[in-house]
């Protein structure tokens, strides 16, 4: 079916309060409560999101609890959340890129007006995109942070047709759609993964082979999956397994990593290293967009959670082993107000 290019529908009035779940001081999932705030006024060059669904990450119960504080000293009550996707309902005087009814998603880390678990978000017009045709407002929501992450890693790796690449933790949230950004540059991927869930999922996702690092020897498994060596590595999870796994890298390979992997691995001769953060501006969400039509992406949901259930999906986070990502719903249904205009 054809794309619609019907014209959005005027926005909806967007009320005075909304709901959100923030916290008013650090610590355990308990502290996260639903709270009744102000809708956040979008400045000149920002957008006024009404929020579909907003990702869950490993970094937000980091910032929760206060051992991964913002650059500057929080104010309570802290709403969280770094990502989500929605509907534009009202925009800056600066703002050209967007109108009100266009889907989009967004990221800010730390963003000033406040995080993404909320019925409403107001972000620099810079920090969102739209949302591809191919997906959903609540996979969006799950996959705007970890999308551009994932992308941007392959990205920096320069993936050529043909080449091996590994994918270090390929079942996790960036971990499945890096996966499949690699394929769509035609490479062989490979990935790791813990338990046969996790493997099944990983290897559904088109990597030709799936193994568990931590069990048994990592070193035979890939001399038996890519015996002439990888070409490249995105590693999503430090430690001594990624090390040995690393031994396999051809000299002149490639290693990236996010900012924030644990322990850093170690610099090797002959590989070259980087280091990254992922970065939201318009350039790479257009990309973003292309690659998640061109690879067909899949976007693995956890689970997904309501906005009063905030805390519980922190409590899931913490127990670790979570494939794919967890979203917070925050409507039931898709607006038909919502544009997909191009």
């Amino acid at each position: 079916m054809a794309p619609s290019k019907a014209k959005a529908m005027p926005p909806p009035a967007v009320p005075a309060t909304m709901k959100a779940a923030a916290i008013d001081r650090f610590g355990p999932p308990s502290v996260l409560k639903l709270c009744t705030l102000p809708v956040p006024e979008p400045g000149p060059h920002e957008v006024l999101i009404a929020l579909h669904a907003a990702g869950v990450g490993g970094w937000d119960a980091e910032i929760r609890d206060g051992t991964w504080q913002p650059p500057k000293k929080p104010r309570f009550p802290l709403v969280l959340g770094t990502d989500g996707a929605g509907v534009v309902v009202a925009r800056g005087a600066r703002v050209r890129r967007f109108r009100p009814g266009d889907r989009v998603w967004a990221y800010g880390y730390a963003n000033p007006k406040g995080g993404f678990y909320a019925e409403y978000v107001a972000v620099d017009a810079d920090a969102a995109g739209r949302v591809p045709e191919r997906l959903d407002l609540l996979s969006a929501g799950t996959a705007a942070v970890t999308g551009l992450t994932a992308l941007q890693g392959i990205e920096q790796l320069r993936v050529r047709p043909g080449q091996t690449v590994l994918v270090f933790g390929a079942s996790g949230a960036v971990g499945t759609l890096a996966v499949q950004f690699a394929k769509r540059k035609q490479a062989r991927v490979l990935g790791t993964a813990s338990g046969r869930a996790a493997a099944e999922l990983v290897q559904g996702l088109g990597a030709a082979g799936v193994f568990d690092p931590r069990q048994g020897d990592p070193g035979a498994r890939l001399r038996e999956l890519a015996p002439d060596g990888l070409d490249a590595v995105l590693a999503l999870a430090g430690g001594k397994a990624l090390e040995r796994c690393l031994d396999h890298l051809r000299r002149g390979g490639r290693l990236a990593y996010p900012n924030g992997v644990e322990p850093e691995p170690r610099k090797r001769p002959g590989v070259k290293a980087l280091a990254y953060d992922a970065v939201a501006d318009p350039r790479r969400f257009v990309r973003l967009g292309r690659a998640v039509e061109e690879a067909r992406l899949r976007v693995p949901i956890a689970a997904a959670y309501p906005l009063a259930e905030a805390a519980k999906a922190h409590r899931r986070i913490e127990q670790g082993h979570v494939l794919g990502r967890i979203v917070l719903r925050i409507r039931e249904k898709e607006s038909p107000r919502a544009s997909r205009a191009t």
